[in-house]
């Protein structure tokens, strides 16, 4: 267990803990017009009522050092595991579920533009998730990181069959400053828990390098990044996804502004 390199792994995979974000691409209305409360489709999502998650088997390989075939492998097992398990999870909800590509990729060129050093992103126009290999992760595959690259970015395909990243977009492109930060935070930070639900049915799968508390630790003690908060408020609603199992504890959206900062 390399409890010494988590922090700096969890950092190297996305600015901080999230592997990527989700891209706003609706056309912007006024600039200047004041959020009112969350609508229905953030605070009150049929997601929300998807009850709580049963453990899932999932066949997730181990990954050799060096091996960019074993690192795909591994990614792609991850998303057909996020596949089960949330469309099970709407399926309870009285929701239709449709995969997401996944595109697994060496360069930093992808059908969702270019890749950042971040190493993973979701494009909500191609509903497509865009993974690179970096070569961190070939010299050192620490797996609860790698495997986040797949659990962070199918909270926002969650967000996006749900009518959650389209209310997100209409709301960040009304407002500005500190305002549109906390509007973005309160998606990433719910991609986050997404995760957490995810984990709470399938780490033993994972089979993670690291114990769920040391982890969350990491998470809290990663270096900030603007576009996704505080680690100590994403390592917060990581945990409380997985603590409640249930999508039901993932809504950011009526938080307070000093748990999503």
């Amino acid at each position: 267990m390399r409890i010494p390199l988590v922090a700096a792994l969890v950092c190297a995979s996305a600015g901080l803990a999230p592997s990527g974000t989700a891209h706003a691409e609706t056309a912007r209305p006024g600039a200047n017009a004041t959020v009112a409360a969350p609508p229905a489709v953030l605070a009150q999502n049929r997601i929300y009522r998807s009850g709580t998650a049963s453990p899932l088997s999932c066949a997730i390989p181990r990954i050799r050092e060096g091996s960019a075939a074993s690192l795909k492998a591994f990614h792609q097992a991850m998303a057909r595991c996020a596949n089960r398990f949330w469309a099970a999870r709407f399926k309870a909800a009285g929701l239709r579920y449709t995969p997401p590509r996944l595109q697994v990729t060496t360069g930093s060129s992808s059908v969702c533009g270019r890749i950042t050093s971040n190493g993973a992103q979701y494009c909500n126009g191609h509903r497509t998730v865009a993974i690179r290999i970096m070569k961190r992760d070939l010299k050192d595959p620490f797996r609860m990181n790698i495997a986040h690259s797949v659990a962070h970015e199918w909270g926002h395909h969650v967000q996006q069959l749900t009518g959650i990243l389209d209310e997100f977009n209409k709301q960040y492109w009304r407002t500005r400053g500190t305002t549109r930060s906390v509007v973005s935070h309160r998606l990433e930070m719910q991609a986050e828990c997404f995760a957490g639900v995810f984990y709470s049915a399938t780490l033993d799968s994972i089979a993670p390098d690291v114990g769920w508390a040391d982890w969350i630790d990491a998470v809290g003690d990663a270096r900030e990044s603007k576009a996704h908060g505080k680690p100590r408020n994403l390592a917060y609603w990581q945990d409380r996804g997985y603590d409640g199992g249930s999508a039901r504890a993932c809504n950011t959206w009526t938080a307070p502004t000093a748990r999503v900062r």
